[in-house]
């Protein structure tokens, strides 16, 4: 479930003035994404997201999955006492729960000990008004998750919006970011006949994110069969397709060790 997470690190990054104006309804004369490296390693960093305005730091968390190595809690203490150490300003703290889920994590907005109580806020997409995502660009890719009476009429909405964007890279990729987070919610043969499937394959960030989800799976499946490789493996790995990263995750099964591994990546990179 990381790439949900993710892809909404990256859209929160490339649209930051506009993830500002929804979750603090300022219009800051500059923002900053802070690259921020703390003091403690991070208890989880993939999809957490700091924006730097003159007088406030907004700290995002997305979550796809309840479960989690630390407590959600646990985790904004733990990094609003080490922004606050290093930064000096005051900290707005989201976490925003992409998928909808009946557990008491999704709606508990502090954490809790003998001595300390810590508030953050917590914002289920489930249960968001659809007229504001439905208007913002940056926002649009989230709207599908929003509340909504009808699902399939919310997601024809959204790729009416998406038809409309005049830049053709704009278009493409903005679909490409609406298809991978509508999977939360919606059948992928509804997905793509709505948003069109030749529309996402071009754009650049579509392959990006397939890549690296191809590129995970079949590092994960070689180490399960063979033990931890070496980096020199993976770096051949990196330069494989999602086509040839699957095919190897078939072939892979009939190997007998390391060397059939490397044998078939000579023969595939010196094609």
């Amino acid at each position: 479930m990381a790439e949900y997470d993710n892809l909404c690190k990256i859209l929160a990054e490339k649209y930051p003035l506009d993830f500002i104006r929804w979750l603090l309804n300022q219009e800051p004369r500059k923002i900053e994404i802070l690259k921020t490296e703390l003091s403690i390693e991070p208890i989880r960093a993939d999809s957490v997201t700091f924006l730097q305005t003159e007088n406030r730091i907004l700290h995002l968390e997305f979550q796809t999955t309840i479960k989690s190595q630390k407590p959600i809690s646990l985790r904004m203490l733990d990094y609003y006492v080490r922004l606050t150490r290093k930064y000096e300003v005051p900290i707005t703290q989201v976490v925003i729960f992409l998928q909808e889920t009946s557990d008491e994590i999704a709606f508990t907005e502090e954490y809790v000990s003998e001595v300390t109580t810590h508030r953050y806020r917590v914002i289920r997409m489930w249960e968001q008004d659809s007229a504001l995502f439905l208007s913002n660009l940056a926002l649009l890719p989230l709207a599908p998750l929003t509340r909504t009476d009808s699902p399939q009429t919310l997601l024809s909405q959204v790729a009416q919006k998406i038809a409309k964007i005049p830049d053709i890279e704009t278009r493409q990729n903005t679909a490409a970011y609406t298809e991978i987070l509508a999977g939360l919610k919606f059948e992928q043969d509804l997905i793509l006949q709505l948003l069109r499937e030749e529309t996402m394959q071009e754009s650049v960030i579509y392959q990006y994110i397939l890549h690296k989800e191809a590129l995970k799976y079949t590092i994960r499946l070689v180490n399960r069969r063979f033990g931890k490789i070496d980096s020199v493996i993976i770096e051949r790995l990196q330069v494989l397709s999602p086509e040839q990263l699957e095919s190897l995750g078939e072939e892979c099964l009939d190997f007998s060790n390391v060397s059939d591994l490397v044998a078939w990546l000579e023969q595939k990179t010196n094609n």
